[in-house]
């Protein structure tokens, strides 16, 4: 329960289907190198977490999760920006801090499932294969950042939320008059209080990160940037350069150069998937499924082509700023297949 409207009302909808419910709220507790107090823990969102707990009779608890978090988020997110990449964190912390640590602390306090308010489907079939699916509403679906669950986790995860549009969570959540009924949605990466990945990188890392060259495809210098890290591909903003616009092609972490050109090199129509993760059966023959390479990207059909270790993908179109260190999520109508983190070489 993080204190929002959608797990507030995943945990009523589940209490009015006769399951017993405890709701559990993840705290992280960190802190800035300023300021010895935390960045990431909402107190407020605790409280709301609490009062929705005493409203519907569930029992509540706080758990400590920030070395979890440190380490395989915080660290990662990091390490991959300072390479030239772009990291997921979303993913990231589904895979092993929702669907991870907290799931496994769930089942070991004897608890059925881990229900949560992500908005998506889980589908058993008449063998007992279970499904990743979109949610209903399709704006708000989150299935692009769960496809790292697996058959024995599916059988434990409850999605109440899947069947529902936002709207109708809000009429739920207003209905029974929860105080968290008209709360905002958050936007924001936990650890990142302001917003600003640039401003948590340059507090943390500023000896790590160098000024370099902004070069064109044949190797001019046309200006200079304040760090790879600061910029990610396809990005037009920011550059300072004349004679634009230019976009951001390619981040060379060996020459600590930036590559610029114009927008229609900002295309390409393949990429790699390292190491691709299925939720089910593994794609072992060359296949088209569509695939979104982000989260707000609109999903475009491509040839899958596996390999030893890696899967190929073709797009059908050239697809603008793919990206490594994000996703890319493979689709067969509304269900997930799989997918994996980008790779353009």
């Amino acid at each position: 329960m993080s204190g929002g409207v959608d797990s507030s009302v995943c945990a009523y909808l589940l209490k009015e289907a006769g399951y017993e419910v405890i709701g559990v709220t993840m705290c992280f507790n960190l802190e800035t190198k300023e300021r010895k107090r935390p960045i990431c823990c909402d107190w407020q969102a605790i409280e709301d977490a609490r009062r929705v707990a005493y409203q519907l009779g569930i029992k509540h608890y706080v758990l400590n999760f920030s070395d979890i978090l440190k380490e395989k988020i915080i660290k990662r997110f990091c390490d991959t920006y300072l390479i030239g990449k772009t990291p997921n964190p979303c993913v990231e912390c589904n895979r092993y801090i929702k669907f991870g640590t907290l799931l496994e602390k769930a089942l070991k306090l004897d608890a059925d499932f881990l229900a949560t308010g992500h908005y998506a489907r889980i589908e058993k079939d008449t063998r007992g294969v279970y499904y990743l699916k979109k949610a209903k509403d399709p704006q708000k679906d989150q299935s692009y950042f769960l496809y790292y669950l697996n058959q024995q986790k599916l059988r434990k995860i409850l999605f109440p939320l899947g069947n529902y549009l936002k709207s109708e969570i809000r009429q739920i959540a207003r209905k029974i008059k929860l105080p968290v009924a008209d709360r905002p949605a958050s936007q924001d990466i936990c650890f990142l209080p302001k917003g600003d990945y640039r401003e948590f990188l340059s507090l943390h890392f500023q000896d790590k990160i160098k000024p370099g060259e902004i070069v064109d495809k044949e190797g001019r210098v046309l200006g200079r940037h304040r760090g790879i890290c600061f910029y990610t591909l396809g990005q037009r903003q920011g550059l300072g350069l004349s004679g634009g616009p230019f976009y951001v092609i390619k981040l060379e972490k060996d020459t600590n150069r930036i590559v610029v050109s114009r927008k229609e090199d900002t295309y390409l129509k393949k990429l790699f998937v390292k190491n691709p993760h299925f939720i089910n059966e593994p794609i072992k023959n060359k296949i088209v499924l569509n695939v979104k390479i982000r989260y707000n990207h609109k999903e475009t059909p491509a040839e899958i082509i596996p390999h030893r270790e890696d899967l190929e993908v073709i797009f059908l179109k050239p697809q603008s700023a793919i990206t490594p260190g994000q996703s890319a999520v493979f689709y067969k109508n509304d269900t997930v297949i799989g997918g994996g983190e980008i790779d353009t070489e």
